[in-house]
């Protein structure tokens, strides 16, 4: 079993037993459904019951709680699910499949995926090319192929992109 982290819960909300949660998971609606069987802490195996946005902040609910004082325990854990219960569609990834891809430009190897940095506005491959490293957007108008079967993108040959 692969679990894939989609946020951390940092405080609770109100009396009822409701938890904060900061979440830059791209695809929270696939994942923060009523029945979903997340894990807090790694370990611990809950089943979401309720959800909502507020303010910059993911609301979730358990099913079986319904006091603060119940879910005090999972204040500063982290929260993940099963990656086999995430499904996307075909043009879809999730970051952890995408890092360790190698960046093909203009037919060449241009580096490995190390990270993937998510920002409110943009997305950006963190790539490793020898002993430096640089920055590409994720964007899907430079990208022009994604090939998970042989760990490679193939970006669109767009000049200046690329040193």
């Amino acid at each position: 079993m692969e679990l894939i982290k989609i946020g951390k819960i940092v405080n609770t909300h109100g009396i009822k037993g409701e938890l904060r949660l900061l979440s830059n998971f791209p695809y929270k609606d696939r994942v923060f459904v009523n029945k979903m069987p997340i894990y807090i802490g790694n370990k611990d195996k809950e089943i979401i019951n309720t959800y909502r946005r507020h303010k910059n902040f993911d609301m979730i609910t358990l099913k079986g709680y319904s006091n603060i004082n119940e879910v005090l325990k999972y204040k500063g854990k982290n929260v993940y699910v099963e990656k086999d219960s995430i499904i996307l569609d075909d043009d879809n990834y999730l970051d952890e499949d995408l890092i360790g891809l190698t960046i093909i430009y203009k037919e060449e190897e241009r580096g490995t995926i190390s990270n993937i940095l998510r920002y409110p506005s943009t997305t950006l491959f963190n790539v490793k090319e020898g002993k430096g490293e640089y920055l590409l957007p994720y964007n899907s108008n430079l990208i022009d192929k994604i090939d998970i079967k042989n760990k490679q993108i193939f970006i669109k040959n767009i000049d200046g992109l690329i040193k």
